[in-house]
């Protein structure tokens, strides 16, 4: 028997169980299909537990440093064991209050393996999904809509065999244990820098190599140039132009042992345990899309603005596309397909008004084009930087490393990007976001007065500083 439903969205994550709620408000009979747990990997095996685990990494390192400000800090140690059981806290806490919000807005959720069908006698058109259980009692569920949000799972190399116990990814390294002695990390994007960020503070010896030529390639060069170097500061070693060499791959006991090339120099690099940080991959095999007509490229789903693919009822959010893989921008494209189902004329979403974090320390985050891209569409450039140093809340704090870089159009002043490193980058980001949104000048953030002392002021120095008049710098 089958059960006929308005919406039915393959995936529960960050993505998923949005859309969902946005639907319920809608009127919309919605169900999920989830293999595993409602909340996916970010809330299970991404955002919130390796945050939750930086959180433990800045309170220690916080401790270590607590004399500086008056405070004794004898006898300060760390269990790895404790920091975990709290992480899992917090996962099992957030866990809890989605699975309220699905029962709230009686949204329907199936545990198991959803596939697409062809169409059949319950559907003309694609749109039935066949959901396998556990108990083997299969289900049928006709969507007269269809949102994919099966989301991704980590990438490996060739030739690299992730095994779970000397090479990782970050799924494994979040229900470690026990702290390896070395970790040799294999990448060195957000989630390698991250990685490598809160094993430092561990106590753990970090490597991190890297196939291009810096860490942090995404990111502005300026701020990957000062990421790296108080990243070294630290004691993490950071080798880049390194082709991973997988066949001489040695695993012992404890221990593994490969080499690498950077042109005609050899390295050799070894570690009690690799952790594999190479991208993320779409979730697209096996749920049916060959069924379908919908076109998947280089492994993800491709969609128009959106979110529609070549199936006109069949929408596709998150990882699975591709794009920018973050979790905030999986919700929003929910929401959005939900809104383009239902009729209500939505705005596209403009992915240059997007921020993006990274919570390593130090921080950081940035919204709008690097200052690369923007050279490389030929648009006449004014940048301003204005360095924590000369801010008084961040001498307060004790934290005075490293700046904000803002990237204004010389001839119109429109924002073009804003790039920070330092204290509370994830949080300061979003006045930046907001004025990218809003299209604001550089001189209407110079002039919003920033309240004193607090690290917001370091934005308003830098646009000031993008028109030659910063006031303390």
């Amino acid at each position: 028997m089958a059960e006929d439903y308005d919406l039915v969205i393959l995936g529960g994550g960050t993505g998923g169980y949005v859309a969902a709620i946005r639907a319920a408000q809608e009127g919309l009979k919605t169900a999920i299909v989830e293999q595993e747990k409602i909340g996916g990997t970010c809330l299970h095996k991404g955002c919130i537990p390796s945050k939750a685990l930086l959180k433990s990494a800045e309170v220690l390192r916080t401790a270590k440093g607590a004399e500086e400000f008056g405070v004794t800090n004898t006898g300060v140690s760390f269990d790895f064991k404790a920091a975990q059981r709290r992480k899992q806290k917090v996962v099992d806490q957030l866990h809890k209050g989605v699975k309220y919000l699905m029962e709230r807005g009686k949204i329907d959720v199936y545990e198991g393996k959803g596939r697409i069908l062809g169409p059949s006698i319950f559907s003309p058109t694609p749109g039935t999904i066949s959901v396998e259980r556990a108990n083997d009692e299969n289900l049928m569920l006709i969507g007269k809509n269809v949102i994919v949000a099966t989301g991704s799972t980590p990438r490996s190399l060739p030739g690299l065999e992730i095994d779970g116990t000397h090479i990782l990814t970050s799924d494994h390294a979040l229900t470690l244990e026990y702290l390896p002695a070395s970790m040799l990390i294999i990448g060195g994007g957000v989630i390698g820098v991250e990685w490598a960020s809160m094993l430092n503070d561990f106590g753990v010896d970090v490597t991190i190599v890297e196939y291009g030529d810096r860490i942090l390639p995404t990111e502005d060069a300026d701020i990957a140039r000062e990421a790296a170097k108080q990243l070294q500061a630290r004691g993490i070693h950071i080798q880049t132009n390194v082709n991973i060499q997988t066949d001489q791959l040695l695993k012992e006991e404890n221990h593994v042992k490969m080499t690498g090339a950077a042109g005609d120099e050899e390295f050799t690099f070894e570690a009690e345990k690799i952790l594999v940080c190479v991208g993320r991959a779409g979730n697209t095999s096996d749920i049916g899309l060959h069924n379908t007509e919908i076109d998947v490229q280089n492994g993800f789903i491709q969609v128009n603005e959106f979110g529609q693919t070549k199936e006109s009822h069949i929408y596709a959010i998150g990882d699975v596309i591709g794009g920018m893989q973050l979790a905030h921008v999986a919700s929003h494209e929910g929401i959005l397909a939900v809104e383009h189902i239902v009729g209500a004329n939505p705005q596209p979403i403009q992915y240059e008004t997007v921020p993006s974090c990274i919570y390593s320390f130090p921080e950081m985050a940035s919204v709008g084009l690097t200052e690369e891209e923007a050279k490389d569409r030929n648009l006449p450039l004014k940048v301003g930087t204005f360095s924590f140093q000369a801010i008084g809340k961040a001498l307060v704090q004790g934290e005075t490393n490293g700046f904000v870089k803002l990237i204004a159009n010389k001839e119109n002043d429109d924002l073009i990007g804003v790039h920070i490193i330092g204290p509370h980058a994830t949080d300061l980001i979003s006045e930046a976001a907001i004025a990218k949104v809003l299209d604001a000048a550089s001189w209407e953030v110079a002039h919003t007065i920033h309240p004193h002392p607090t690290l917001s002021e370091v934005i308003g120095e830098a646009a000031l500083a993008a028109n030659g008049r910063a006031i303390h710098g």
